[in-house]
């Protein structure tokens, strides 16, 4: 009988300004098995400066998962999306847009500019938790990511 290898850790990058949600978001890794790497930035022009590795993030590594959310200072969160999927360098990395709005305008246009994933945050802090390990190991167990065997 062999044993299962165990899914190796990845790279998460977290854009959310709510100091709530990325508590509750930190809380959901740190309760799971798998140690994902959480890093988090709280604006858009800090995710961007992240992603492309400029100061004072100039030894980031790159992230295998983006979890989004789309009100944020500075470029919001769809112009964020927008310029990732658009960028040859950081095209493939998967973004999941995870937000409040339930807004079928906003859902469509996240679609519409390529985000893997449209995740509502959930008002109870139980469910948003589950949320966020669902998204964890789906993408940890499930889906196979850009660059890793």
């Amino acid at each position: 009988m062999t044993i299962p290898a165990q899914p190796k850790p990845i790279e998460v990058l977290l854009v959310e300004d709510d100091a709530g949600d990325e508590l509750m978001t930190r809380e959901a890794f740190e309760d799971n098995k798998i140690h994902n790497t959480l890093h988090v930035v709280r604006d858009g022009q800090e995710a961007l400066d992240f992603l492309h590795r400029r100061a004072p993030h100039e030894e980031a590594p790159r992230p295998d998962l983006v979890l989004l959310d789309l009100n944020l200072p500075r470029y919001d969160g769809r112009q964020v999306l927008e310029h990732i999927k658009t960028d040859p360098e950081l095209a493939l990395i998967p973004v999941v847009v995870l937000t409040t709005s339930s807004a079928e305008e906003d859902i469509l246009r996240s679609y519409k500019l390529h985000a893997n994933a449209y995740v509502t945050k959930p008002v109870d802090l139980d469910q948003f938790i589950a949320a966020v390990r669902q998204i964890d190991e789906f993408f940890v167990s499930v889906v196979r990511l850009p660059g890793r065997s």
